[in-house]
């Protein structure tokens, strides 16, 4: 069960707002975090003394936590939201907060550590550091997660090629038959990485409580059918999923196919029917139209907290991403050709968008098309106001649905209701734009943006 939408709250500033963590461990549920004491039952009063410090109130690794002082009442009304409802709860006293610093430049924070995501998966390992398994087609990686025993890691390497220059008419293409995909389905703990000269005609799917997933550095494209490139469904609240899809190339066409609507190819990184802690960075997505849906449809609310970072959107239509509901972090991506809308906010879903690049877009941010819109806010983009519109070529074309939003004001419509639990640091968005082609996709050596 996840936490009801936080109503949007404008005017609060981040670090007085709800802060909703998550343990870094799926072993096995806590009921508060690391280095926590527990102070009370739910009803009870946890007495926090004379110094402001952290209170958590929850069970099962779902928390609120609010700095307080004195006597706090263990209550959903002391923490303005309940994140486990039905349940019992407990609050438990975190660590006395540090003396403000003074008001000097703070130096740069350190690189996070190697396998952090830098978004809601978290610490990623992936199968960890085993001997890889080599692997040139889909039927040798399929072969190779079905024999593995699910646990103890697994290192996929694939080494294969595919000729896209032998796919001349991308239509033909895409009225093929379904092509093959590779499951990874309750297994946990795996790795499946491309070589810098491999490429795939193949899909990825990561589904049925897997975790603990690392994809990177594959180039997948053009594929036959109507096939997601990396698909992730079929997690359930008691496996987080913790997956990791990073330093990727993922592309189709945006060629109009005669009497296919805009059915032309499918999702290229799509997440639904319950994935959560996921996190998207360094990917180059190219020439496609309907990049990634978060939630199949508008009763799929079950979709929460996805990272998208660092990824460079060039020449593609929309679903930058399509949010049903949940909460999305999107932080130095470089959106450049956006032909018809980009992040689409729907169903009462929460996105904090910061140090973006946007370029030649329409509608870089919305809320169309579903019975409810969603909100944003909006910091340290390369667009500040709509006089900027015109100078990066920010264009609008009103939606015939309603309701509908548009950022035709370039003002945040809530204040994204949650703390981050993670560390991150958002670099100046005109790096971006300079500097995030090289690092972006595979092939580039996992290489990380420099500023």
């Amino acid at each position: 069960m996840t936490p009801p939408p936080v109503p949007p709250v404008l005017g609060k500033p981040v670090h007085a707002a709800l802060s909703l963590l998550f343990a870094a461990s799926a072993a096995h549920a806590v009921d508060w975090p690391s280095g926590y004491s527990k102070c009370a039952d739910e009803g009870e009063t946890c007495k926090a003394g004379t110094s402001v410090r952290p209170v958590s109130f929850g069970i099962k690794d779902r928390w609120v936590i609010k700095n307080l002082s004195g006597s706090v009442a263990c209550t959903v009304a002391t923490f303005g939201s309940d994140p486990y409802p039905g349940t019992a709860k407990k609050c438990a006293l975190g660590p006395v907060s540090a003396p403000a610093p003074s008001p000097a430049p703070a130096p740069a924070p350190a690189p996070a550590p190697a396998g952090h995501s830098g978004g809601y998966a978290g610490l990623v390992t992936g199968g960890g550091s085993v001997t890889p398994v080599n692997v040139t087609t889909a039927a040798e990686m399929q072969a190779a997660i079905n024999a593995y025993t699910g646990t103890g890691g697994l290192v996929l390497r694939y080494t294969g090629r595919f000729d896209f220059g032998t796919i001349t008419d991308s239509c033909a293409q895409w009225q093929k038959p379904d092509g093959a995909i590779v499951e990874i389905k309750n297994k946990s703990n795996i790795t499946i990485e491309g070589t810098n000269d491999s490429a795939a005609n193949f899909g990825l799917a990561i589904k049925a409580n897997a975790q603990n997933i690392i994809i990177r550095n594959m180039t997948i494209g053009l594929l036959p059918g109507s096939i997601d490139a990396i698909g992730i469904e079929g997690l359930s609240g008691a496996y987080p999923g913790y997956i990791w899809i990073d330093h990727n190339t993922l592309f189709s066409s945006t060629k109009e196919c005669s009497g296919a609507g805009d059915l032309e190819f499918d999702g290229l990184i799509d997440s639904k029917a319950g994935a959560h802690h996921i996190t998207y960075s360094y990917n180059h997505i190219h020439d496609h139209q309907k990049v990634g849906l978060i939630g199949s449809s508008d009763s799929d609310a079950s979709d929460r907290f996805i990272t998208f970072h660092h990824n460079h959107y060039q020449n593609v239509k929309s679903r930058l991403p399509l949010q049903r509901g949940g909460y999305t972090h999107l932080y130095n991506n470089l959106y450049s050709g956006v032909l018809t809308s980009g992040a689409n906010i729907r169903m009462s879903g929460y996105s904090l968008i910061e140090g973006n690049w946007f370029e030649n877009a329409q509608n870089p941010v919305t809320s169309r098309d579903s019975p409810a819109i969603g909100y944003w806010q909006l910091r340290n983009n390369n667009v500040q106001s709509p006089a900027d519109f015109s100078r990066f070529g920010i264009t609008w074309v009103a939606s015939e649905s309603s309701p509908s939003r548009d950022a035709t004001d370039w003002t945040s419509t809530a204040t994204f209701p949650l703390g981050i639990p993670y560390t991150y640091t958002v670099q100046d968005a005109s790096c971006v734009k300079q500097n995030l082609p090289s690092a972006a996709g595979a092939g580039k050596g996992l290489a990380k943006l420099n500023c």
